[in-house]
Protein backbone atom coordinates (compact mmCIF):
# COMPACT_ATOMS: atom_id res chain seq x y z
CA UNK A 1 0.00 0.00 0.00
CA UNK A 2 2.69 2.44 0.60
CA UNK A 3 4.65 1.60 -2.14
CA UNK A 4 1.73 2.35 -3.90
CA UNK A 5 1.28 6.15 -2.29
CA UNK A 6 4.94 7.00 -2.81
CA UNK A 7 5.01 5.72 -6.73
CA UNK A 8 1.34 8.16 -7.61
CA UNK A 9 2.82 11.09 -5.18
CA UNK A 10 5.92 11.05 -7.87
CA UNK A 11 2.89 10.84 -10.78
CA UNK A 12 1.83 13.72 -9.45
CA UNK A 13 5.20 15.80 -8.77
CA UNK A 14 5.78 14.86 -12.57
CA UNK A 15 2.75 16.14 -14.14
CA UNK A 16 3.58 19.66 -11.47
CA UNK A 17 7.10 20.38 -13.10
CA UNK A 18 5.50 19.68 -16.71
CA UNK A 19 2.48 21.90 -16.19
CA UNK A 20 5.09 24.48 -14.37
CA UNK A 21 7.79 23.72 -17.57
CA UNK A 22 4.47 24.01 -20.45
CA UNK A 23 3.61 27.53 -18.24
CA UNK A 24 7.15 29.19 -17.98
CA UNK A 25 7.67 28.55 -21.79
CA UNK A 26 4.72 29.99 -22.59
CA UNK A 27 5.32 32.86 -20.78
CA UNK A 28 8.63 33.20 -22.13
CA UNK A 29 7.39 33.46 -25.67
CA UNK A 30 4.78 35.64 -25.22
CA UNK A 31 7.11 37.90 -23.41
CA UNK A 32 9.50 38.09 -26.59
CA UNK A 33 6.72 38.23 -28.95
CA UNK A 34 5.44 41.48 -27.04
CA UNK A 35 8.41 43.15 -27.58
CA UNK A 36 8.12 42.69 -31.27
CA UNK A 37 10.44 39.69 -31.79
CA UNK A 38 10.48 36.44 -33.12
CA UNK A 39 12.10 33.06 -33.70
CA UNK A 40 12.98 31.08 -36.95
CA UNK A 41 15.77 28.52 -37.21
CA UNK A 42 17.87 29.11 -40.09
CA UNK A 43 19.90 27.31 -42.35
CA UNK A 44 23.50 26.65 -40.57
CA UNK A 45 25.29 29.70 -42.60
CA UNK A 46 22.40 32.41 -41.68
CA UNK A 47 24.09 32.50 -37.74
CA UNK A 48 23.17 35.07 -35.72
CA UNK A 49 25.81 38.39 -35.75
CA UNK A 50 24.84 39.36 -32.40
CA UNK A 51 26.73 42.82 -31.43
CA UNK A 52 25.56 44.29 -35.31
CA UNK A 53 21.81 42.90 -34.38
CA UNK A 54 22.18 45.09 -30.79
CA UNK A 55 23.64 47.73 -32.77
CA UNK A 56 20.66 48.35 -34.87
CA UNK A 57 18.41 48.22 -31.85
CA UNK A 58 17.31 44.80 -31.38
CA UNK A 59 17.18 42.85 -27.81
CA UNK A 60 19.25 39.99 -27.98
CA UNK A 61 17.91 37.41 -25.11
CA UNK A 62 20.48 35.29 -22.99
CA UNK A 63 18.94 32.15 -24.81
CA UNK A 64 19.73 33.27 -27.92
CA UNK A 65 23.16 34.19 -27.16
CA UNK A 66 24.32 30.81 -26.08
CA UNK A 67 22.10 29.69 -29.41
CA UNK A 68 23.34 31.68 -31.96
CA UNK A 69 22.59 29.57 -34.97
CA UNK A 70 18.64 31.09 -33.94
CA UNK A 71 17.89 33.74 -36.27
CA UNK A 72 16.02 37.42 -35.07
CA UNK A 73 13.67 39.37 -37.13
CA UNK A 74 11.33 41.95 -36.40
CA UNK A 75 7.67 42.04 -36.33
CA UNK A 76 5.89 43.96 -38.66
CA UNK A 77 5.22 47.55 -38.00
CA UNK A 78 1.77 48.08 -39.46
CA UNK A 79 1.86 51.90 -38.97
CA UNK A 80 2.20 53.73 -42.18
CA UNK A 81 3.96 57.09 -42.62
CA UNK A 82 2.20 59.38 -45.33
CA UNK A 83 5.09 61.59 -46.89
CA UNK A 84 3.94 65.35 -46.41
CA UNK A 85 3.51 67.09 -49.89
CA UNK A 86 3.78 70.21 -51.60
CA UNK A 87 1.05 72.46 -51.42
CA UNK A 88 -0.59 73.25 -54.90
CA UNK A 89 -4.35 74.66 -54.09
CA UNK A 90 -5.30 78.17 -54.54
CA UNK A 91 -7.37 79.50 -51.42
CA UNK A 92 -10.03 81.97 -51.09
CA UNK A 93 -10.60 83.55 -48.48
CA UNK A 94 -13.42 86.13 -47.41
CA UNK A 95 -11.69 88.76 -45.41
CA UNK A 96 -13.49 89.51 -41.89
CA UNK A 97 -12.98 91.89 -39.23
CA UNK A 98 -10.09 93.00 -38.04
CA UNK A 99 -8.16 91.01 -41.23
CA UNK A 100 -5.21 92.36 -42.11
CA UNK A 101 -2.26 91.43 -44.30
CA UNK A 102 0.00 90.66 -41.85
CA UNK A 103 -2.02 88.53 -40.30
CA UNK A 104 -3.20 86.62 -42.97
CA UNK A 105 0.18 85.43 -43.98
CA UNK A 106 0.97 84.19 -40.84
CA UNK A 107 -1.91 82.49 -41.00
CA UNK A 108 -1.45 80.72 -44.16
CA UNK A 109 2.55 80.61 -43.83
CA UNK A 110 3.68 82.82 -46.63
CA UNK A 111 5.44 86.35 -46.82
CA UNK A 112 2.57 89.28 -47.06
CA UNK A 113 3.84 90.75 -50.25
CA UNK A 114 2.64 87.98 -51.89
CA UNK A 115 -0.92 88.36 -51.06
CA UNK A 116 -0.73 91.78 -52.42
CA UNK A 117 0.76 90.69 -55.47
CA UNK A 118 -1.84 87.96 -55.97
CA UNK A 119 -4.47 90.40 -55.36
CA UNK A 120 -3.50 93.82 -57.33
CA UNK A 121 -7.03 93.61 -58.80
CA UNK A 122 -8.73 94.21 -55.63
CA UNK A 123 -6.07 96.11 -53.46
CA UNK A 124 -4.03 97.86 -55.38
CA UNK A 125 -0.87 97.64 -53.65
CA UNK A 126 -2.60 98.79 -50.36
CA UNK A 127 -2.60 96.90 -47.39
CA UNK A 128 -5.57 98.93 -45.96
CA UNK A 129 -7.49 98.20 -49.16
CA UNK A 130 -8.72 95.41 -46.92
CA UNK A 131 -12.36 95.60 -46.43
CA UNK A 132 -14.84 92.80 -44.22
CA UNK A 133 -16.64 90.65 -47.34
CA UNK A 134 -13.61 91.24 -50.03
CA UNK A 135 -12.47 87.85 -51.24
CA UNK A 136 -8.68 87.18 -51.78
CA UNK A 137 -6.80 84.77 -53.27
CA UNK A 138 -3.88 83.29 -51.63
CA UNK A 139 -1.44 81.88 -53.00
CA UNK A 140 -0.09 78.26 -52.14
CA UNK A 141 3.60 79.54 -52.06
CA UNK A 142 5.83 82.23 -52.05
CA UNK A 143 5.28 84.65 -55.33
CA UNK A 144 3.07 85.76 -57.71
CA UNK A 145 -0.60 84.15 -59.12
CA UNK A 146 -1.05 86.01 -61.71
CA UNK A 147 -3.43 85.92 -65.06
CA UNK A 148 -2.03 85.15 -68.15
CA UNK A 149 -2.44 88.13 -70.77
CA UNK A 150 -2.16 88.14 -74.74
CA UNK A 151 1.31 88.18 -75.90
CA UNK A 152 3.09 86.41 -72.46
CA UNK A 153 5.58 83.87 -72.61
CA UNK A 154 7.40 82.07 -69.94
CA UNK A 155 10.50 84.41 -70.66
CA UNK A 156 9.08 87.76 -70.82
CA UNK A 157 6.90 86.95 -67.66
CA UNK A 158 9.57 85.49 -65.89
CA UNK A 159 11.48 88.65 -66.50
CA UNK A 160 8.74 90.57 -66.12
CA UNK A 161 8.42 88.91 -62.58
CA UNK A 162 12.74 88.12 -61.84
CA UNK A 163 12.41 84.64 -61.33
CA UNK A 164 13.31 81.78 -64.02
CA UNK A 165 10.70 80.13 -66.71
CA UNK A 166 12.01 77.10 -65.85
CA UNK A 167 10.38 77.61 -62.49
CA UNK A 168 6.80 78.52 -64.19
CA UNK A 169 7.20 75.12 -66.42
CA UNK A 170 8.18 72.77 -63.82
CA UNK A 171 5.68 73.50 -60.78
CA UNK A 172 3.31 70.67 -60.49
CA UNK A 173 0.45 72.95 -59.35
CA UNK A 174 0.64 74.32 -62.74
CA UNK A 175 -0.09 71.30 -64.39
CA UNK A 176 1.67 71.52 -67.45
CA UNK A 177 2.78 69.48 -69.93
CA UNK A 178 6.84 69.72 -69.71
CA UNK A 179 7.63 68.59 -73.06
CA UNK A 180 5.14 70.99 -74.39
CA UNK A 181 4.32 74.13 -72.03
CA UNK A 182 1.04 75.77 -73.32
CA UNK A 183 -0.61 79.05 -71.58
CA UNK A 184 -3.63 80.78 -72.80
CA UNK A 185 -4.83 84.18 -71.98
CA UNK A 186 -7.30 84.31 -68.87
CA UNK A 187 -5.18 81.13 -67.27
CA UNK A 188 -4.17 82.04 -63.69
CA UNK A 189 -0.87 80.87 -63.56
CA UNK A 190 1.07 80.63 -60.07
CA UNK A 191 4.83 81.96 -60.81
CA UNK A 192 7.09 80.61 -57.88
CA UNK A 193 9.26 83.17 -56.21
CA UNK A 194 7.84 85.78 -58.18
CA UNK A 195 8.35 89.69 -57.12
CA UNK A 196 7.97 92.89 -58.67
CA UNK A 197 7.99 96.78 -57.22
CA UNK A 198 4.94 98.04 -55.12
CA UNK A 199 2.49 100.51 -56.73
CA UNK A 200 2.53 102.62 -53.51
CA UNK A 201 -0.25 105.68 -52.82
CA UNK A 202 1.26 107.42 -50.03
CA UNK A 203 0.49 111.23 -48.56
CA UNK A 204 3.99 113.19 -49.75
CA UNK A 205 6.53 114.50 -46.72
CA UNK A 206 5.15 118.43 -46.36
CA UNK A 207 8.54 119.99 -45.12
CA UNK A 208 7.59 122.96 -43.32
CA UNK A 209 8.99 125.37 -45.44
CA UNK A 210 6.50 124.01 -48.31
CA UNK A 211 3.33 125.43 -49.37
CA UNK A 212 1.71 122.24 -48.52
CA UNK A 213 -0.14 119.86 -50.48
CA UNK A 214 -3.69 119.64 -52.88
CA UNK A 215 -6.54 119.08 -50.93
CA UNK A 216 -7.86 118.12 -54.21
CA UNK A 217 -5.08 115.04 -54.69
CA UNK A 218 -4.57 114.12 -51.23
CA UNK A 219 -7.88 114.82 -49.22
CA UNK A 220 -9.34 117.80 -47.42
CA UNK A 221 -7.44 117.35 -44.32
CA UNK A 222 -4.48 118.94 -46.72
CA UNK A 223 -3.03 121.90 -45.50
CA UNK A 224 -1.60 124.97 -47.62
CA UNK A 225 1.60 126.05 -45.33
CA UNK A 226 3.67 127.36 -45.00
CA UNK A 227 4.48 126.33 -41.66
CA UNK A 228 6.10 127.69 -38.53
CA UNK A 229 6.44 126.31 -34.77
CA UNK A 230 7.97 124.22 -32.24
CA UNK A 231 10.81 122.09 -32.87
CA UNK A 232 10.93 118.49 -31.44
CA UNK A 233 13.67 116.92 -29.23
CA UNK A 234 14.26 114.28 -31.57
CA UNK A 235 13.42 111.34 -28.95
CA UNK A 236 10.23 109.53 -29.47
CA UNK A 237 7.33 108.51 -26.87
CA UNK A 238 4.35 106.01 -27.84
CA UNK A 239 1.35 107.86 -29.42
CA UNK A 240 -0.84 105.53 -27.95
CA UNK A 241 -1.98 103.89 -23.95
CA UNK A 242 -1.16 100.78 -25.44
CA UNK A 243 2.20 99.20 -26.55
CA UNK A 244 1.05 95.91 -29.55
CA UNK A 245 1.00 95.05 -32.83
CA UNK A 246 -3.27 94.82 -34.04
CA UNK A 247 -2.57 93.92 -37.61
CA UNK A 248 0.25 95.43 -39.69
CA UNK A 249 3.86 95.54 -38.92
CA UNK A 250 6.44 97.09 -40.96
CA UNK A 251 7.40 95.33 -44.16
CA UNK A 252 7.89 96.42 -47.71
CA UNK A 253 4.20 96.64 -48.45
CA UNK A 254 3.56 98.56 -45.09
CA UNK A 255 5.58 101.51 -44.08
CA UNK A 256 4.47 101.92 -40.94
CA UNK A 257 2.94 100.11 -38.08
CA UNK A 258 -0.77 98.85 -36.91
CA UNK A 259 -0.86 99.96 -32.96
CA UNK A 260 -4.04 98.41 -31.15
CA UNK A 261 -6.30 100.73 -29.73
CA UNK A 262 -10.36 101.11 -29.22
CA UNK A 263 -12.79 103.49 -30.75
CA UNK A 264 -12.24 106.91 -29.07
CA UNK A 265 -9.01 106.69 -26.76
CA UNK A 266 -6.29 109.48 -27.41
CA UNK A 267 -3.66 109.81 -29.40
CA UNK A 268 -1.04 111.89 -28.29
CA UNK A 269 2.18 113.49 -30.75
CA UNK A 270 5.04 111.23 -30.65
CA UNK A 271 7.45 114.39 -30.48
CA UNK A 272 7.03 118.22 -30.42
CA UNK A 273 6.01 119.80 -33.69
CA UNK A 274 3.69 121.75 -36.29
CA UNK A 275 0.63 120.06 -37.53
CA UNK A 276 0.73 119.96 -41.51
CA UNK A 277 -1.84 117.79 -42.32
CA UNK A 278 -4.83 117.51 -40.18
CA UNK A 279 -8.88 116.08 -41.11
CA UNK A 280 -9.62 113.43 -43.86
CA UNK A 281 -7.19 111.81 -46.62
CA UNK A 282 -7.86 109.78 -49.66
CA UNK A 283 -6.11 106.40 -50.62
CA UNK A 284 -7.94 104.81 -47.63
CA UNK A 285 -6.00 106.61 -44.69
CA UNK A 286 -9.20 108.12 -43.51
CA UNK A 287 -9.09 110.74 -41.08
CA UNK A 288 -5.39 111.91 -40.95
CA UNK A 289 -2.81 113.77 -38.37
CA UNK A 290 1.42 114.88 -39.85
CA UNK A 291 3.14 116.08 -37.93
CA UNK A 292 6.62 117.96 -38.71
CA UNK A 293 8.97 117.97 -36.06
CA UNK A 294 11.28 120.47 -37.89
CA UNK A 295 14.83 118.49 -37.66
CA UNK A 296 14.14 116.19 -40.23
CA UNK A 297 11.91 113.75 -39.10
CA UNK A 298 7.80 113.86 -39.64
CA UNK A 299 5.22 111.38 -37.99
CA UNK A 300 1.55 110.23 -39.65
CA UNK A 301 -1.68 108.98 -37.51
CA UNK A 302 -3.91 107.74 -39.64
CA UNK A 303 -7.65 106.15 -39.38
CA UNK A 304 -8.60 108.20 -37.02
CA UNK A 305 -12.02 108.33 -35.48
CA UNK A 306 -11.79 112.09 -35.03
CA UNK A 307 -8.95 115.11 -35.54
CA UNK A 308 -8.52 117.56 -32.54
CA UNK A 309 -5.74 119.78 -33.76
CA UNK A 310 -5.61 122.17 -37.27
CA UNK A 311 -3.19 122.98 -40.11
CA UNK A 312 -0.23 124.97 -38.75
CA UNK A 313 -0.49 124.38 -34.50
CA UNK A 314 1.99 123.63 -32.66
CA UNK A 315 2.04 120.70 -30.50
CA UNK A 316 3.72 118.96 -27.67
CA UNK A 317 5.08 115.71 -27.06
CA UNK A 318 2.02 113.68 -25.45
CA UNK A 319 -0.80 116.03 -26.29
CA UNK A 320 -3.60 114.76 -28.06
CA UNK A 321 -4.15 115.60 -31.63
CA UNK A 322 -6.95 113.26 -32.43
CA UNK A 323 -9.23 109.62 -31.39
CA UNK A 324 -8.69 106.68 -32.31
CA UNK A 325 -10.82 105.10 -35.22
CA UNK A 326 -11.44 102.39 -37.53
CA UNK A 327 -11.85 105.52 -40.65
CA UNK A 328 -11.09 104.81 -44.19
CA UNK A 329 -9.73 101.18 -45.36
CA UNK A 330 -9.23 99.60 -42.14
CA UNK A 331 -11.30 96.38 -40.81
CA UNK A 332 -10.93 97.27 -37.30
CA UNK A 333 -9.64 100.12 -34.75
CA UNK A 334 -6.33 100.75 -35.07
CA UNK A 335 -3.76 103.68 -35.33
CA UNK A 336 -1.88 103.36 -38.38
CA UNK A 337 1.63 105.22 -36.94
CA UNK A 338 4.48 106.38 -39.80
CA UNK A 339 7.79 107.90 -39.09
CA UNK A 340 9.53 109.40 -41.95
CA UNK A 341 13.15 111.16 -41.91
CA UNK A 342 14.23 113.58 -44.67
CA UNK A 343 11.84 111.70 -46.99
CA UNK A 344 12.72 108.54 -46.17
CA UNK A 345 10.54 105.96 -44.33
CA UNK A 346 11.73 104.51 -41.14
CA UNK A 347 10.64 101.79 -39.30
CA UNK A 348 8.91 102.84 -36.30
CA UNK A 349 10.14 100.43 -33.62
CA UNK A 350 13.91 101.94 -34.32
CA UNK A 351 12.92 105.14 -32.73
CA UNK A 352 10.00 103.91 -29.94
CA UNK A 353 10.66 103.01 -26.44
CA UNK A 354 10.74 99.49 -25.87
CA UNK A 355 7.27 98.75 -25.07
Amino acid sequence: MMRRDILFSWFLWVVAFILLAGAGTLAYLHYFTDQGISFATPAPEQAVDIPRREQQGYRIPDFVRTHSQLAITRAPKLDTVIPERENTEVITHLVAANDSLFGLADQYNIKPESILWSNYDVLQDNPHSLRPGMELQIPPIDGIYYQWEVGDTFESVAEKFKTDPELIISWIGNDLDLLNPVVKAGDMVMIPGGQREFQQWIIPTIARGAAGVSSGVYGSGACSGPFEGLYGGGGFIWPTIGHSLSGNDYWSGHLAIDIGLVVGEPVSAADTGVVVFAGWSTGGYGNVVIIDHGNGYQTLYAHLSAVTVGCGQSVLQGQTIGLGGSTGNSTGAHLHFEVRFQGGFVNPWFVLPPP
